[in-house]
């Protein structure tokens, strides 16, 4: 690990990483570090743009209700709460604003493991597969426009990703990996029938028909109770051959 030059305040450090999933945390060399709430908005920003951002971007996506002179006010003393907590996570410009380079996001690295993914060359070579880092919500119990847009973008990828891993994860033979991953989607979106679909052929390719047929009545059962419709013929005919 890199540490700070004596004297050298705008030094980047490594070990500086901003958790976004399941709840804001930014720990700075493995130890977590309080941040002030309307610092903690403006790391968030910086952190999901993954750019540098133009101040007066960042101030009327942050304040979208104030005027300009009030906006740019609460920028420079988010700015100024955050520099006392940590001096080297945002650079600043006089026209824009960026994380450094060096800081970790757990949101971006779930995207860049969905995206790879989704990516039918990539195959994985000499990496181990898993759900886990898929399965985290982006800022629960935010609901600024900006966070919602982005916590949603977010769950459309991962739940994309899910049944891709599982779809790699059933064609290598791990059928419990390959359930995980397809309950991981489902339980992000129950009425998915993509999913659900992804599980079916899980069980099926198992050896499992009861198993199957049962996730598929269950399904039947849900979607008639919340939308009053059936499973689409796509889905029946998959489960057809298990029904009695």
């Amino acid at each position: 690990m890199t540490s700070i030059p004596a004297g050298d305040p705008g030094a980047v450090r490594t070990g500086i990483h901003v958790f976004l999933l399941d709840g804001f945390r930014l720990c700075v060399d493995q130890r977590l570090t309080p941040v002030p709430f309307a610092a903690q908005r403006l790391v968030a920003l910086l952190a999901l743009r993954a750019r540098e951002v133009a101040r007066s971007e960042v101030s009327g996506t942050l304040w979208p209700e104030a005027n300009e002179a009030q906006a740019n006010g609460c920028l420079r003393t988010a700015l100024w709460r955050l520099r006392r907590t940590e001096r080297t996570l945002v650079t600043a410009t006089p026209t824009h604003l960026g994380l450094y380079p060096a800081v970790r996001t757990d949101a971006n690295e779930t995207i860049a493991y969905a995206r790879r993914l989704l990516e039918p060359s990539d195959q994985f070579n000499g990496c181990r597969l898993h759900p886990q880092p898929l399965l985290g919500m982006l800022l629960p119990g935010w609901y600024d426009d900006w966070v919602v847009f982005e916590r949603e973008r977010l769950r459309q990828l991962t739940l994309h990703a899910l049944e891709s891993l599982a779809d790699r994860l059933l064609a290598a033979g791990r059928f419990g990996a390959a359930a995980d991953a397809a309950y991981g989607a489902i339980h992000a979106d129950p009425l998915r029938e993509s999913a659900h679909r992804t599980l079916i052929r899980v069980h099926l390719a198992e050896g499992n028909g009861y198993e199957a047929l049962r996730t598929y009545r269950s399904y039947a059962d849900l979607l008639r109770r919340e939308l009053d419709i059936p499973p689409s013929m796509q889905l029946t005919s998959l489960i057809r051959p298990t029904m009695p």
